[in-house]
Parts: C-alpha cells; structure tokens; sequence
C-alpha cells in the first residue's frame, strides 16, 4: 500500500505575490511582523509557502481590506498564537473592525445616493457651460433688483406717516 502525499505543492514568494496581488516586499513586512508566520525555505534559501502560510496571507490580506491596522491585526494575531483559547478576546476584535466597516460602507452607501441622484436629477441642476457667464449675470441682476426692491420697501415702512 503506498503512501498517499498529502502535503500541497510549495510555491514561491513571486506566485503567492501573483496570485493575491500583494508586493512581495509586502508579503515580507507581513512576516517580519509576525501576520504570517515563518516560511520555510528551500534548499536555496528561497521562501517556499505551503498552505498554512498561504491561508495566513488570505486572512491578513482579508482583514487589511477590511481596514484592520497592522497593530490590530498584530494583537488579534499574538492573541490567536499565544492565547489560543482567549475566544471573547479574538471574537471582540473582530467585532470591532466588522463595526467599524459597516459604518464605512453606511457612509458609501449615502454617498452612493446622493450621487445616485445627483446623476437622476442632473438636468435638473445643470448649466451648460456656455451659458453659465449668462446665468450669472442674470442670476446677479434678479439678486440686486429684489435686493433694491426690498430695500425699497423698507424705507417706506420706516417713514413717518
């Protein structure tokens, strides 16, 4: 009976770097850091990732889009290593930035609208270029006359009858 391998092909720094589109300057913070852990390396000495590496890329690359601070992430990650069992610690974590990202897409999600309409309603609020020098001075001229009128009309009421 032959052994079957289990142990998933290992690939270089410049693949994962491809494959997930992080600089592999990055992916090199990342382990300095301690985000990911030590990669083992080859014969040659270069970084060979193995799947358990390449899932710690995923998760941090998850949660730096998510807008997690590498002193965030660094936390979570120590508190997953060094205190594995500590789940209301992890999960509050978590928690936190899952909060602080739906605010960022509730404030998308206005503007969003607001452009939305802005888009529905654009010609309603527009004026062509050429014709904006025109609508200023009109625009102008209306101001001063209603200004003038009612300046008017103050001064009539100020008078002694």
């Amino acid at each position: 009976m032959q052994a079957i391998d289990c142990e998933v092909e290992k690939v270089n720094i410049k693949k994962v770097s491809e494959r997930f589109g992080v600089p592999a300057p990055t992916l090199r913070y990342w382990e300095q850091l301690g985000l990911i852990p030590p990669v083992p390396r080859n014969d040659s000495g270069y970084r060979d990732y193995g799947e358990k590496e390449i899932k710690w890329v995923l998760f941090t690359l998850a949660m730096r889009r998510a807008g997690m601070s590498l002193a965030s992430l660094q936390q979570l990650v120590d508190t997953y290593r060094h205190h594995h069992d500590d789940f209301a610690t992890q999960k509050a974590l978590l928690q936190q930035q899952y909060d602080k990202l739906k605010a960022r897409r509730d404030e998308l999600n206005k503007t969003l609208s607001y452009l939305g309409y802005k888009i529905d309603h654009f010609s309603d609020h527009y004026i062509p270029f050429l014709d904006e020098e025109d609508y200023y001075h009109n625009a102008a001229k209306k101001m001063t006359s209603q200004l003038g009128s009612h300046r008017q009309d103050q001064n009539e009421q100020q008078k002694p009858k």
